[in-house]
């Protein structure tokens, strides 16, 4: 099992407003790298304060110059918001520019605001993924794409830029549309999932779900990888676990909000109402992973012995957490809950691996 650091790179009240946030990014992605982190993740989202990177190739590219050993993951591009044939390039280009570090996310995106900014369809989502995946595929694995689709044509192209990886990146997938899964498991692809604040008990539920569309996928007879991500933040002060829970609060009501046909904004920061029939922020803060280092290896001990992941993206400064925390937080996962947590469960590097207990072997 590996551990990536995810940056969605939200706006709230950093007082150095964007470039503090670029700042606050490179800074955690440094400490990180220190401290061993396997993969640095980047999100992609458009137009708001939600998230400062519209595109993770780009973030890829950046750090590629800025750090030596920590590999650089999309996480993840979403697919029909772009033309195939561009980038499949981009992607060609990032892998080469970081000498093979890059990873490859991809998924089909939920958001109604960005699909109708870029005249994307999000009904046919999954098909147009489906039809773009056949050019991207063909880009990266052969150095040719062609294709006469429903929502795209594109006439036979020789691709000079390529992945330095062959046949591509490590590739994972949001996205548990047994469609989607089938067309990717040639490559290995791992699914990647989310739970956001309803943490430990609906990400096992959504694992399970999972479970059951890559059996509807004719991938049953294989064992199934798994990445997940969660909130994480280490703390001894109840007060600092509470505001942190409200940081994560502040995304989870942004998520939401994102969702629907009509968004209101102020400038460029989303307006976003409380969640329907929202819980107490205690609620918040005990679903996620929030807590001293004990409490957090025990938690994460938990998820690991339950879903046996072959990776754990973590997120640590959600809701623009003022960075001194975030730093901290990070800090102390490394020199402290990793120890525990390795003392709970065994070697890491023997989780996710084919054969052991949980959604993996399922």
């Amino acid at each position: 099992m590996k551990f990536g650091l995810f940056n969605l790179m939200s706006l709230r009240d950093n007082p150095d407003g964007v470039r503090g946030v670029i700042s606050n990014t490179r800074q955690m992605i440094a400490l990180a790298e220190d401290i061993g982190f396997d993969i640095a993740w980047f999100a992609e989202h458009h137009f708001n304060n939600y998230s400062l990177s519209p595109s993770p190739l780009v973030m890829c590219a950046h750090f590629a110059g800025v750090t030596k050993k920590i590999r650089l993951g999309a996480g993840v591009v979403v697919l029909p918001l772009y033309h195939p044939m561009r980038v499949a390039q981009e992607i060609g280009l990032v892998d080469q520019l970081s000498d093979g570090r890059f990873v490859l996310g991809v998924g089909t995106g939920y958001q109604i605001y960005e699909f109708e900014r870029f005249n994307s369809p999000i009904a046919q989502k999954t098909e147009v993924f489906l039809e773009y995946w056949k050019i991207l595929e063909q880009a990266l694995t052969t150095g040719h794409a062609s294709l006469d689709g429903e929502f795209i044509k594109a006439k036979d192209t020789v691709f000079t830029l390529r992945p330095r990886q062959a046949p591509m990146p490590e590739l994972f997938v949001t996205s548990v549309d047994p469609r989607i899964l089938k067309a990717v498991s040639k490559y290995d692809a791992t699914p990647f999932l989310t739970a956001g604040w309803r943490g430990t008990k609906t990400l096992i539920e959504m694992a399970g779900n999972a479970r059951k569309a890559w059996g509807a996928a004719g991938l049953g007879h294989r064992p199934m990888p798994f990445a997940l991500q969660q909130y994480i933040h280490v703390t001894d002060s109840k007060e600092e676990a509470l505001e942190a829970a409200e940081r994560a609060r502040f995304v989870g009501r942004m998520v939401m909000a994102l969702r629907q046909p009509q968004v209101s904004l102020e400038g460029t920061f989303l307006n976003a109402p409380p969640l329907p029939d929202e819980p107490p922020l205690e609620t918040f803060r005990d679903n996620l992973i929030i807590g001293d280092a004990h409490y957090v290896a025990e938690r994460m001990a938990e998820e690991v012995r339950l879903l046996n992941p072959v990776h754990y993206n973590c997120f640590f400064q959600f809701g623009d957490m003022p960075i001194g925390r975030a730093l901290r937080s990070l800090e102390r996962f490394g020199s402290d809950v990793v120890p525990l947590l390795e003392r709970a469960v065994g070697p890491l590097d023997a989780i996710g691996k084919v054969g052991a207990e949980g959604v993996a072997a399922a």
